[in-house]
């Protein structure tokens, strides 16, 4: 495969990640205001997947879903991390943690994918800064 669709493949899936991860918290979470921010999140991963999905599209290429057993890993994860504590607090830790390593994987993959179109590179640039902002916004929960 060429570079646009391996680092599209990326930003998708890490979008995808992104939105089951975050649509399995709101229905954990209780706050009213926590939950804002977490669907504000929700609602950007999904622009990010779509863009990704409709440029892997315009390529000739269908998207790569996340493994099955990388959903259930993940679901599995935030049951036993939230068993015994739902706060913003808890949770936003575990989200920070959670965009600490979208920040290297993306890193990374810019820096493998450095031949990719601009545009291409410009999505996961954007995918980036979306993971930093998320960090600072889940800090205020801590």
């Amino acid at each position: 495969m060429n570079a646009n669709v391996e680092m599209l493949n990326f930003i998708y899936q890490n979008a995808q990640i992104g939105q089951n991860t975050l649509n399995q918290l709101l229905k954990i979470s209780k706050d009213e205001k926590f939950n804002k921010l977490l669907g504000s999140q929700f609602d950007e991963y999904k622009k990010i997947f779509d863009e990704s999905e409709q440029k892997l599209n315009a390529l000739g290429n269908e998207a790569k879903d996340i493994r099955t057993s990388q959903k259930v890993t993940v679901y599995i994860m935030i049951n036993i991390e939230t068993l015994r504590d739902k706060s913003p607090s808890h949770i936003s830790d575990m989200l920070i943690q959670g965009s600490t390593m979208g920040i290297i994987d993306i890193t990374k993959n810019l820096k493998e994918y450095k031949e990719a179109d601009k545009d291409i590179l410009s999505l996961g640039e954007k995918l980036l800064e979306f993971e930093q902002q998320n960090i600072e916004e889940c800090k205020k929960f801590l």
